[in-house]
């Protein structure tokens, strides 16, 4: 009994601890299990009787509603401003895969479901939804749990390039593949950091490089720049800055459009537009985030820009409204190509919120769309929290509050959802769609043993496959789409293709047309920039002209670029060119020297060949030295003809009438050497010139230097008390030749050794090239002019020692005055040479040579011939003088009286009168 009373308490015991074991564990189970909250999120769920899902992220609304500041704990956000775009973009997604279901060769025996959320374009909503599509719960203080993604393939979005890299950097956790179709930062071609991301848009490496081309072909080079506060504009905008540095351009500046609107910020980036000389400005940003900006722009009036258009916006019918035109039209952009759809029209208009009473997206879309409510819904107003885009204050814009009846009609529309004409980023759509059909329908066909994993080459299966097995085949997918494109991704999961470049005009109704003027092509080995040469393109000018866009304007040709201090390179001063420098090319950095026969012209724009100087006859000097020149020889040969008609007067006789006609020829010989240096040199008239004159001067001084020796001896005789004889004719002779001979032997050795050479003088001034004679070897020319030194010094000595000779007349005065006249000419000759430049420095020497002739002709012959012509009475013996014996010492002797020792005649000079 005690036994069995003892059993029945141990039963009882582990009875109440089985029980209550139960409890706890069940009071555990609801701890972990229970669904703390939900996020709010809106979209559309097809996944039943569905082999696999195909999870989608779209902008159907614009913005979240702000956080009401009074509760502090977090909640999910809720959603405004109704995207008509993105409402299109996720029809699209549903069209395409009813589309692939319905076909044969594309997943024969599957079909694809769909899970769509609404990311509201914000970050948090697209993070919600991704980690709704890898737990399975719509918890929003989630356990997260990785499900095996046996029924969730992949996804298609974000929309905007700051979600996809939100969700992405969640999805890329278990490599669950992830399409894009409007998100083209270039940072999500990073396959480290975003490893199952791949796009069927082009990255925005290419269009910043084309932006940057385009500029260039326009030729501005000064361009401001606008971007949208995210991912998207600050990638877009970096990689456009480093194209323009490398290409020499520059940004006059670079702000950002806030998310959230920050009147701050905006007034910021308007004060920056207004106040630059850019006129072609970057606009990096959505068509959401860019609706604010745009009405700024109407609100400060700011006109007179040209807006270079990313493709976010281009075709934005949010942006692109005829009461924006003034303001943004001839914007130039690049979009992405365009296409039909076939059948998509069709979807689109069968909408109505009739057909399911739990569309909340779609009776929204009504509401939106005909300005009114439906009736017994909880579908609250389209409203709008956001503060003014003035920034003045706050306001709450709400829509009619009539009711829809569900007659109207979709065909009196005129909104982005049912414009089926600019499928550009719904053709996205369709694609990324279909590039995930393709890739499950490739892994459908593996074979076994043959397939790409290891080990044992084996395959995939539906619907049990991993993530990381479905993104090897989406990395391989290449496809043909409806319009004939071959859609295939590179190793970074982006697409080659083209651009569509776009211009902003108006057509005939005042709509704004999106005109195509040209294309740019990006493959993997070629990348060309092609406009139509018949387009005619807007532009949103006063003049209507090409803007002109530039800090300072390109230096003209003659000037060069004078960086300016701490300012880009696009902003300089335009510094004239030195002297002997151009620049022939405007814009010029630096300005060329010019080579050394030429030199810059005066708008330094070329180079001229220097102004060559040399004495010419066609010159008033030059001519009036030649007549100089010519007239004092005709004067000399006139002279010698006078002599030569009156040789045997007594006064052409006396004191040797051979060395007066010797020295009438040198004089000749000297005036006519002048001659030589007129005109432009040559290295034979530099040769000649100095050598000719030279001769000619040793010849007139060695036969001076005869008449005043025999002048010498006279006057020696006249006061010497001891018999003396006068010098014979023939020892003058021997003076004259020995010194010839001498000045002849100096001048062979000095043409033969270091003759002189023509010289281009190009120190003494820089714009003019000096013909000028290289002398040579100064030694030589020295020695030459040295002996005429010598020879007229040796006259002058003679004839001054013989000045006391007594006479009526007095030869040995004239010739000292003649020789004093020499000195004169040449002493002053020397400075007058050395200070003077050019063909004025050749015109001294001129001068020089004439009035020294000049001096000596008419000093020596002019006295004669004033007698023999003029007064030819006093050309006797008698007044000359009488025959007087030489050794008679009782008379005392003149300079008429010392006669020749061969033909005892009388020496005698002209009277003094």
């Amino acid at each position: 009994m005690a036994n069995r009373k003892k059993c029945l308490v141990i039963g009882f015991l582990v009875f109440l601890w089985t029980d209550l074991d139960a409890q706890v564990e069940e009071k555990k189970e609801e701890q972990t299990c229970r669904l703390l909250g939900k996020f709010d999120l809106n979209g559309y769920v097809d996944a039943k009787n569905h082999t696999i899902v195909i999870g989608g992220l779209f902008p159907i609304h614009s913005r979240t509603i702000p956080a009401n500041e009074s509760i502090l704990e977090p909640v999910s956000a809720k959603c405004e401003g109704f995207n008509f775009r993105g409402f299109r973009w996720m029809k699209t997604m549903i069209h395409t895969i009813r589309e692939i279901n319905e076909r044969k060769d594309i997943l024969p025996n599957t079909t694809l479901g769909y899970q769509i959320f609404d990311t509201c374009f914000t970050i948090s909503k697209a993070m919600e939804s991704a980690l709704v599509f890898l737990t399975g719960q719509e918890e929003n203080k989630p356990n997260i749990r990785n499900s095996t993604g046996a029924y969730l393939a992949g996804i298609i979005g974000s929309g905007g390039s700051s979600l996809s890299i939100a969700a992405s950097r969640i999805l890329g956790l278990y490599y669950l593949p992830q399409v894009g179709y409007f998100s083209t930062c270039s940072s999500l071609s990073d396959k480290f950091q975003f490893p199952s991301y791949i796009r069927t848009i082009a990255s925005d490496k290419y269009q910043s490089r084309a932006m940057v081309q385009l500029i260039q072909h326009f030729g501005w080079v000064w361009v401001g720049a606008i971007a949208a506060d995210d991912d998207y504009g600050k990638y877009g905008v970096k990689a456009f800055k480093e194209h323009m540095e490398e290409v020499n351009l520059c940004i006059a500046f670079s702000e950002t459009i806030p998310k959230v609107y920050s009147n701050e910020k905006m007034q910021k980036a308007v004060k920056a537009i207004r106040s630059s000389t850019a006129r072609v400005i970057v606009l990096y940003a959505s068509d959401i985030d860019l609706s604010p900006f745009v009405l700024e722009m109407v609100y400060h009036n700011i006109t007179d820009r040209t807006w270079i258009a990313s493709e976010a916006w281009i075709t934005s019918a949010l942006i692109a409204k005829p009461e924006y035109f003034p303001y943004f039209g001839g914007s130039i952009g690049f979009a992405i190509p365009r296409t039909d759809i076939p059948g998509l029209k069709e979807f689109l208009y069968d909408v109505h919120p009739s057909k399911d009473p739990n569309d909340v997206l779609t009776i929204e879309f009504w509401q939106t769309a005909f300005n009114c409510t439906w009736p017994n819904s909880s579908v609250p107003y389209n409203v709008d929290h956001r503060v003014n885009m003035t920034g003045k204050e706050d306001r709450l814009y709400a829509m009619s509050d009539k009711f829809c009846t569900g007659e109207e009609k979709l065909e009196d529309l005129n909104n982005t959802y049912l414009d089926v004409s600019q499928l550009r980023i719904t053709n996205n759509v369709k694609q990324a769609v279909y590039a995930m059909a393709h890739a499950l329908d490739q892994l459908s066909r593996c074979e076994e043993r043959r397939g790409p994993f290891s080990p044992d080459s084996s395959c995939a299966y539906l619907p049990d496959f991993e993530p990381w097995q479905l993104m090897y085949y989406m990395k391989m997918v290449r496809f043909e789409t409806h319009d004939g494109k071959i859609i295939k991704f590179d190793s970074n999961g982006d697409m080659f293709g083209h651009y569509d470049i776009l211009n902003w005009q108006l057509d005939d109704n005042g709509e704004v047309a999106f005109v195509k003027i040209g294309e740019y092509k990006f493959k993997p080995n070629k990348i060309e920039l092609v406009l139509e040469k018949n387009s005619t393109i807007f532009w949103n000018t006063e003049s209507s002209g090409l803007p002109h866009s530039v800090c300072t304007d390109v230096c003209p040709p003659g000037t060069r670029k004078g960086i300016r201090q701490g300012e880009p390179i696009c902003c300089f001063d335009c510094i004239p060119c030195a002297d002997g420098h151009v620049s022939e090319r405007a814009g010029q950095r630096e300005c060329d020297q010019c080579g050394e026969d030429y030199w810059s012209n005066e708008q330094k724009s070329m180079c001229v060949l220097k102004e060559v100087e040399f004495l010419a006859y066609d010159e008033a000097l030059g001519f009036t030295l030649l007549i100089l020149s010519i007239f004092g020889a005709l004067v000399i040969l006139a002279v010698m003809i006078v002599y030569v008609i009156y040789r045997q007067t007594p006064l052409v006789n006396a004191n040797d009438r051979e060395l007066s006609f010797l020295i009438q020829v040198s004089l000749i010989i000297t005036v006519l050497s002048s001659i030589l240096f007129i005109d432009k040199p040559y290295n034979w008239s530099c040769m000649a010139r100095q050598v000719t004159l030279a001769l000619g001067f040793s010849l007139c001084l060695s036969s001076t230097l005869g008449k005043t020796i025999s002048l010498f001896f006279a006057y020696r005789i006249s006061i010497s008390k001891t018999r003396f004889t006068s010098m014979h004719p023939l020892f003058r002779k021997i003076i004259v030749l020995v010194s010839v001979v001498v000045e002849v032997g100096i001048c062979i050795a000095y043409l033969v050794l270091q003759p002189p050479r023509v010289y281009k003088n190009m120190e003494s001034q820089n714009i003019k090239i000096i013909l000028e004679c290289n002398e040579g070897s100064i030694e030589f020319l020295c020695s030459l002019f040295g002996i005429d030194a010598f020879l007229a010094f040796l006259c002058f000595l003679t004839t001054f020692v013989a000045r006391q000779l007594p006479d009526n007349y007095y030869e040995g005065k004239c010739i000292t005055f003649g020789m004093l006249v020499f000195f004169i000419v040449w002493i002053s000759f020397v400075p007058a040479y050395l200070s003077t430049k050019g063909k004025f420095k050749v015109a001294v020497e001129i001068f020089a040579i004439l009035a020294s002739s000049y001096g000596l002709l008419g000093c020596i012959f002019a006295p004669k011939c004033f007698i023999i012509l003029l007064r030819p009475k006093r050309n006797t013996d008698e007044t000359v003088g009488g025959r007087v014996p030489t050794v008679d010492r009782s008379m005392q002797l003149t300079s008429a009286s010392v006669s020749s020792e061969l033909n005892n005649t009388t020496v005698s000079t002209v009277l003094d009168e």
